[in-house]
């Protein structure tokens, strides 16, 4: 037994950068694939980072709910619909996995809808620049409880002592009036080697609890701080290139989007069947790292 992905969804429209429309599209659209009601989303969660306008309150995760129409029924009998804002950077979408699998595990809700995704506060741009290097994107994971032996495993989390590596903020000695549509974003020299090796040591800490030292037939999915990352994070654990999945990053990093675009894009594309497994990677400030490794279904390439 084990919790799988049921369904995902995406949104990279071009005729909104709002996050929170975004991530109600994804949201709406992986329910639409399996046929689901939204009724049916005991727990949803939104692992999203930077948000329009720099949105404090209320949860952002409340704000998405609203917007795809999920428990919004009021009677005294209708279903309920616990919704929250977990945020720790790119690592946060692998943190959600990590509690929507202990709220499944103990049937405390019957399917977990887990959003993520970021949009420059300003709403005016979706592509990501020097200044500001993520994408702006909406992706979810449809989580559900499954008798069967597939799905996640559990997630290991690396951290690296010093300083925090990436720092995101809205800098209030300069804000004045327009600080709802500032972010700064400081990339500290080398980052990405100590997001390499945070990341290198939770993906072992994964395959080494669950006895896989055969990743053959494993897929990579990881953060995307630069394109070459995953590459340069399969060559150390032994994966081979053409094993790595990724997704469309012509706009930038898609930043807490990027593992459920990537997986998404490799079951939409069929690139899953001759493999046996997924090891989800993120890694992202602090430096931190989560991984977890995923069993796939055995008619893995065919969309659930």
């Amino acid at each position: 037994m084990g919790v799988r992905i049921k369904s995902t969804g995406t949104s990279r429209a071009e005729d909104t950068n709002s996050i929170i429309e975004h991530s109600a599209r994804a949201a709406r659209e992986s329910l639409q694939r399996v046929g689901m009601r939204t009724d049916q989303v005991g727990v949803f969660i939104n692992a999203g980072i930077f948000r329009d306008s720099n949105t404090v309150e209320p949860a952002v995760s409340a704000l998405i709910q609203k917007a795809a129409g999920i428990g919004l029924e009021y009677g005294e009998d209708d279903p309920r619909t616990f919704s929250f804002d977990l945020m720790n950077g790119a690592v946060g979408v692998l943190n959600a996995v990590q509690v929507a699998t202990s709220i499944l595990e103990t049937g405390s809700a019957e399917h977990v809808l887990i959003v993520s995704g970021d949009t420059h506060p300003s709403l005016t741009r979706s592509a990501a620049d020097a200044e500001f290097p993520y994408a702006t994107s909406g992706a979810a994971l449809l989580l559900e409880h499954t008798e069967e032996p597939v799905g996640f495993g559990r997630v290991h989390i690396a951290r690296d002592a010093g300083t925090p590596a990436i720092e995101s903020f809205v800098d209030t000695a300069t804000m004045g009036t327009v600080g709802r549509g500032l972010m700064t974003v400081v990339r500290e020299p080398g980052f990405e080697d100590r997001l390499l090796a945070v990341a290198v040591d939770a993906a072992r800490a994964a395959l080494a609890e669950a006895g896989h030292t055969d990743v053959s037939s494993t897929v990579l999915i990881a953060s995307t701080p630069s394109a070459e990352f995953p590459i340069r994070l399969a060559q150390t654990l032994g994966i081979e290139a053409d094993s790595v999945r990724s997704a469309d990053l012509s706009e930038g990093d898609p930043h807490t989007a990027a593992l459920p675009l990537a997986y998404d894009r490799a079951v939409t594309e069929d690139s899953l069947a001759a493999h046996t497994h997924v090891l989800f990677v993120a890694a992202g400030a602090g430096p931190s790292a989560a991984a977890v490794l995923y069993r796939l279904p055995v008619l893995a390439g065919t969309p659930a």
